[in-house]
């Protein structure tokens, strides 16, 4: 009798040791200190909207980039711990202490409230961070791999969007996301791209909207009216934003009409903007610096029947982490402007889904220069993208197309910068 007590308690013992590595390991949690938080699902880091301040802001996950809004102090408090954040020292809660699944995660005055307390549990390297007063799990809405999507609490479970890396401050904070199972079904020859954003109400645009400084537009969608809403191809028309040197635009929907999208009179920074119906071009950027940068992260533009971005003025382009949708081209260095400038652009880590007709254009008369790495090109099975065009430039009439190809010299890349399925 107390041999067979023994076995029951001892398998008893067993099937609870399954299923709390069924469920992750609580005990095993990061030591006290300061981490970024990298999402499993989308290789993505906690981020507090534009380094807010403010009580409520908006949480988000956002590319990479060591910034103090992506910096969380991890300490015990209650029955687990508090995550604040290294900006502002306010502390991740719930909205309104909710315990329901879909609301909102936010950056809080720090109060010890079981809403911004939470616990952590392993799931092989990663963890699940669990919100004690609802029990439910941080996670990214919809499981979304965009930039900008928000942090919200949802239902534990195995989704591995509910799965972070503690990645110690000041060491490179990156995760491999979790591949996706191998479908049972064939899959389609021009699998879709991941979820675009959804808008958070929109505003009609009648004249153009000037931006100095940063605009965030906490993903409103705006749309050209009056002037700005023929939806036509002249390139006289005007943009939807003009950006002034060294503005900042970002979290912004351009639905149709898109007018002539957005102008760049200097060094500018667009992040995480998406284009749904482009425009004359998605943006133009203009100035008269040589030194001048304009810097594109994040986002995305489709529908555009000729080039996307358009570089007029002199400097220098980055185009990164962004995707592109039945376009014609996705960077042109201006053919015939009346002043002509050498000009640069760098494009890495980017997705073209056909139809596509080139990824870069440049005059090489110029001494213009593309560099590109990173590059993804879907449904192109007969490698019909032309990477890089090389173009003899005027300033009256049309340029004169004279090449294409990487020459180490004007067009830079090699044949491993660019992926095809």
């Amino acid at each position: 009798m107390l041999r067979r007590s023994l076995t029951l308690a001892l398998g008893l013992v067993l099937a609870a040791a399954v299923a709390v590595v069924a469920q992750g390991t609580a005990s095993a949690a990061p030591a006290p200190g300061t981490y970024t938080l990298v999402n499993g699902n989308s290789g993505q880091c906690l981020d507090v909207l534009n380094f807010s301040t403010a009580d409520n802001a908006s949480v988000i996950q956002f590319t990479c980039t060591g910034g103090t809004n992506q910096r969380f102090t991890l300490a015990a408090q209650g029955s687990g711990f508090r995550l604040a954040a290294a900006h502002s020292g306010k502390c991740l809660g719930v909205v309104d202490a909710s315990t329901s699944a879909g609301k909102a995660v936010q950056q809080q005055t720090c109060n010890g409230a079981t809403s911004q307390t939470w616990t952590l549990t392993q799931v092989g390297s990663l963890y699940r961070v669990i919100n004690v007063n609802s029990a439910k799990c941080l996670n990214i809405k919809d499981s979304s791999t965009a930039t900008g999507a928000i942090a919200q609490q949802n239902s534990c479970d195995s989704v591995t969007s509910k799965h972070w890396n503690f990645a110690p401050a000041g060491s490179t904070p990156t995760v491999t996301p979790t591949p996706t199972p191998t479908p049972s079904v064939t899959p389609t020859t021009n699998p879709p791209l991941p979820g675009w954003p959804s808008a958070n109400g929109q505003q009609a645009v009648p004249t153009t909207i000037s931006v100095s400084g940063t605009l965030d537009g906490g993903m409103r969608r705006y749309y050209g009216t009056g002037d700005l809403g023929s939806g036509s191809q002249d390139e006289d028309q005007g943009p939807i934003f003009q950006l002034a040197n060294g503005a900042t635009l970002r979290n912004v929907i351009l639905g149709a009409p898109a007018a002539d999208g957005i102008h760049c009179m200097g060094t500018c920074t667009l992040q995480n903007v998406w284009w749904e119906d482009v425009g004359e071009d998605a943006a133009t950027f203009r100035g008269s610096s040589a030194s001048q940068t304009m810097t594109i992260d994040g986002g995305g533009a489709r529908l555009a029947s000729d080039k996307v971005f358009q570089h007029n003025g002199p400097g220098t382009m980055y185009i990164r982490n962004f995707q592109f949708q039945n376009i014609g081209k996705v960077y042109r260095s201006c053919g015939n402007c009346s002043t002509q400038h050498q000009r640069n652009v760098v494009i890495s880590n980017i997705t073209v889904t056909r139809p596509a007709a080139a990824i870069a254009g440049i005059n090489t008369n110029y001494g213009d220069t593309a560099r590109i790495s990173g590059v993804t090109i879907v449904n192109d099975p007969s490698r019909a993208v032309v990477v890089c065009e090389k173009y003899r430039g005027t300033t009256s009439g049309e340029p004169t197309k004279i090449g294409s190809g990487a020459d180490g010299v004007n067009c830079i890349y090699n044949a491993s910068d660019i992926t095809y399925r």
